[in-house]
């Protein structure tokens, strides 16, 4: 019965479009009390990821101007108060000026304090798609595997299919050892 129940839960899931997949997951994340989506174009339409955000809330959602290190620094805080924020980068290129406040303070708050600071954040991160406009190099990138290779305790999971986008978001939330997530989507896929 139960494995029944999965392969069929699962069939769904891989005949559902990413976009939906991702629809779902922020739907299920606007549900939590804690959460926050926080960045730019969440209130208001402007990036691919805009449209994930169909059925989070209004008043979950803080629209931010272009300050990308303030932002994941203000994720970080909140955090440290409680809430799970949902902070959004629509393309790769603009998490990189939030560089600092990923790798020396957010990835490292819980080594540099011997676990006595836990801050959970979800990050998503866009890849952008060059169709149906090219946003031209300085707006285009997938720093995925370097990420790794710098971070000690945010887990990056780079979502390649519809199958894995409710799970990776889920367990994000979900994680209970005090990690945070850097979620990374392929804009290309949303439709």
């Amino acid at each position: 019965m139960l494995r029944s129940t999965l392969t069929a839960e699962r069939g769904a899931v891989s005949n559902s479009s990413y976009g939906a997949e991702l629809r779902r997951a922020m739907r299920w994340l606007g549900e939590k009390p804690a959460t926050l989506f926080m960045g730019q174009s969440v209130q208001v339409a402007g990036t691919a990821m805009f449209g994930t955000l169909a059925d989070v809330p209004m008043e979950k959602r803080l629209e931010l101007p272009v300050f990308e290190d303030c932002q994941l620094g203000m994720s970080t805080g909140m955090a440290l108060n409680g809430l799970v924020p949902i902070s959004i980068f629509p393309r790769w290129p603009f998490l990189l000026l939030a560089t600092n406040q990923l790798v020396n303070h957010l990835d490292k708050l819980s080594i540099y304090s011997n676990g006595g600071y836990k801050p959970k954040v979800i990050i998503r991160v866009g890849v952008p798609s060059r169709v149906p406009l090219d946003p031209q190099a300085q707006h285009l990138g997938n720093y995925s595997d370097p990420f790794r290779q710098m971070l000690k305790t945010v887990e990056v999971i780079e979502l390649t299919g519809a199958h894995q986008v409710f799970d990776a978001y889920r367990k994000a939330y979900e994680r209970d050892d005090g990690r945070s997530t850097l979620v990374v989507e392929h804009t290309a896929r949303y439709a």
